[in-house]
């Protein structure tokens, strides 16, 4: 699927949000191939502190949060720099998280994966090798912030194979770009 897909050097951002297990890491791996840009994954980004409270099934806080996302708006920028365009897996549940990632990518776009409780349950208990697991699901969607009104992105429905997921953000993503705010210095 090309055509009129938007093009590498649009430096643009894409950050496919949600809660753990939504599949975000698989989406935003399809989506950086199709776009022929760089992928980030922000789990890649977590401090070894971050990822023990999370394999211990503590949630983050705020303050564990913050020089996280810091690092991963460094590296998608980097991507951006490299190859034009980013493509991140980050779970951005809340508003202020966004904003921050944001800051550092102004014409970023998100895709919020969203779906039912029990599927993400039933993906995380077959989930092999990963310092998340379910023991997270129900703070994470307690603390889960959908996108709200001036927030550029759309929600995509996980229940849907992931071949009519990538068909569907990128017929979005081939809409008007999102207007480019401007970051005071």
């Amino acid at each position: 699927m090309t055509g009129d897909l938007p093009k590498a050097g649009s430096e643009s951002a894409v950050v496919v949000m949600g809660v753990c297990g939504a599949g975000k890491s698989r989406l935003a791996r399809r989506l950086s191939e199709c776009l022929g840009v760089g992928m980030v994954e922000a789990d890649d980004f977590h401090s070894p502190a971050n990822k023990r409270k999370m394999s211990a099934g503590e949630a983050l806080t705020d303050a564990d949060r913050m020089p996280w996302l810091d690092a991963v708006a460094m590296a998608a920028r980097l991507q951006l720099y490299c190859t034009g365009g980013a493509v991140v897996a980050c779970s951005s549940l809340k508003r202020a998280y966004r904003e921050r990632l944001r800051a550092s990518l102004p014409a970023c776009r998100f895709i919020h994966l969203s779906g039912p409780r029990a599927l993400i349950a039933e993906r995380l208990a077959n989930r092999q090798g990963h310092f998340v697991g379910e023991t997270l699901l129900d703070s994470q969607l307690a603390t889960l912030e959908p996108l709200e009104a001036g927030e550029t992105g759309f929600t995509l429905e996980i229940s849907r194979p992931v071949d009519t997921l990538v068909d569907i953000a990128l017929e979005e993503l081939r809409q008007a770009p999102p207007p480019i705010e401007t970051i005071a210095s």
